[in-house]
């Protein structure tokens, strides 16, 4: 009877087992799998080899030499002005104004500080001059950590040359920001035969040659130390022969004039002028002379023409309108005459 009811008991027991067993097993290899899982998500994938990277045979690859950066053009170097002595500079100190001063720069090339003694500051720049100011500060335990600045307000050697048709050329000092026509003003103004036109040419290497008006207050025209200024001279036309008030004209800026507005100008032809002028002009192969007829000009036939800096224009006397004139002349002087010795 035992051995019977440990085979029943066997009997309704072992499915149970089987089934527990598979649930257990179940649970393990998924418990494994996903272990397994999370392990490979935290190793990145592999991809297909990088062009940095090369292969050596059946072998790992390797990383291939690094590139040397792209080379750039080396920047060109800015052109600025070097003290020399004779500049007066400015030097504001940052949250310590008692030490800020306005110095000359002696004939040694020196500034003396009060605070700090003597400083080289010929052949440097603003900046660099700075830079060695601050330097001295901090070697004389004067500031922990100066801050300053250095302005430059005259260049006593770097003045600004003013030439041309002035009253009082030559060099006058760089002090502060001022235009051409301040320079002007100090050169005593302009000549009579001076023009509206000036040329600026900047001491910068390379700096192209401006043309502008005088007044201009644009940034091109602005003089920095050591331009050249040169006021241009007017042009000149010549108006002679039969005419009100023959003399030489000036041409404002270079612009031509025509040929009326020249008479214009010398109050135009007299009575007894001839209407076949002469136009003589210079030229590289010499001075040449053409004819100009008048009279189609002046009944705006023709086209009038312009008339270039140094042409001539000649107009000459006509004998028979001369002659004529002094003919009617002598016939009024006789009526004259006559009328006075009647009531005589």
């Amino acid at each position: 009877m035992t051995a019977n009811c440990t085979q029943e008991w066997l009997s309704r027991s072992l499915p149970r087992l089987a089934i527990g067993s598979l649930l257990a097993l179940t649970t393990a290899l998924t418990g494994a799998a996903g272990a397994a899982w999370a392990q490979q998500s935290q190793v990145p994938a592999k991809t297909s080899a990088s062009p940095a990277s090369v292969s050596q045979g059946a072998g790992t690859p390797v990383a291939a030499p690094a590139q040397p950066p792209p080379k750039t053009a080396p920047a060109e170097p800015s052109y600025a002005l070097l003290l020399d002595a004779g500049d007066l500079l400015d030097i504001r100190v940052f949250d310590t104004p008692e030490l800020s001063e306005k110095l000359r720069v002696d004939q040694g090339g020196e500034i003396t500080l009060p605070v700090g003694g003597v400083v080289k500051v010929k052949g440097l720049t603003a900046e660099q001059a700075q830079t060695a100011i601050e330097e001295r500060f901090r070697q004389r335990n004067i500031l922990h950590d100066p801050h300053l600045e250095v302005f430059v307000l005259e260049y006593a050697t770097q003045g600004v040359t003013v030439a041309g048709e002035v009253k009082l050329p030559g060099v006058y000092p760089w002090s502060g920001k001022r235009t051409v026509l301040d320079f002007v003003s100090l050169a005593g103004g302009v000549t009579p035969a001076a023009s509206k036109t000036f040329t600026l040419t900047h001491k910068t290497p390379g700096a192209a040659i401006i043309t502008a008006v005088l007044g201009d207050s644009s940034p091109k025209a602005e003089v920095e130390p050591g331009d050249l200024i040169v006021v241009t001279q007017a042009g000149v036309v010549y108006v002679v022969g039969d005419v009100g008030k023959p003399g030489g004209y000036l041409i404002e800026n270079k612009e031509t004039i025509t040929v009326l507005q020249a008479l214009a100008l010398a109050q135009g032809m007299n009575k007894t002028a001839k209407y076949d002028a002469k136009l003589i002009r210079n030229s590289p192969a010499g001075r040449t002379e053409a004819d100009l007829p008048l009279k189609p000009i002046l009944a705006n036939q023709v086209t009038d023409p312009k008339l270039q800096d140094g042409d001539i224009l000649f107009v000459p006397v006509s004998g028979g309108k001369q002659w004529a004139d002094k003919s009617m002349t002598s016939i009024l002087q006789m009526a004259v005459g006559v009328v006075i010795y009647g009531r005589l």
